[in-house]
């Protein structure tokens, strides 16, 4: 990721010719956003083009060494179950899903040309369903409803 792409005033990253091959916009948190200014700051050296660069300033990152240190990190978490980047794209869309964000939103942020692609998503939150309480169900417990 270039450091340009990385819109701090309208606080959003622009993701350049992702998955797709297409130009979009995700939301960038001012939390992540403050963390990133730091790393920027205190880096050595300091990035010069891309956020994460190679052992020459100006370069990207290698894609294989960042999945390596991916792998660690999992490892030091204790995180035994198979997961990749892509995981984390998956989880995501998983987690905007259960806030409620529509679908149709959430189709536009990964970039999907079908719908029917991310509703591959929706499994998952289905599992949910069995949580929601029935309005219903707040009315009888109220007892605001008489028989």
């Amino acid at each position: 990721m270039r450091i340009k792409d990385l819109d701090k005033e309208r606080k959003l990253i622009k993701i350049v010719q992702a998955k797709g091959k297409k130009d979009r916009y995700v939301t960038l948190s001012p939390v992540l956003l403050d963390v990133l200014r730091s790393y920027i700051r205190e880096m050595e050296p300091r990035p010069v083009k891309y956020l994460f660069e190679g052992e020459k300033p100006g370069q990207f990152y290698p894609a294989r060494t960042a999945q390596k240190v991916f792998q660690r990190a999992k490892e030091k978490a204790g995180i035994s179950k198979t997961v990749s980047f892509h995981s984390l794209r998956h989880s995501f869309a998983t987690h905007l899903l259960e806030k409620g964000i529509d679908i149709r939103y959430i189709k536009e942020i990964l970039g999907h040309f079908r719908i029917t692609t991310t509703e591959r998503y929706l499994h998952v939150a289905k599992e949910k369903l069995i949580s929601i309480k029935s309005p219903l169900d707040d009315i009888w417990e109220k007892g605001e409803i008489n028989w």
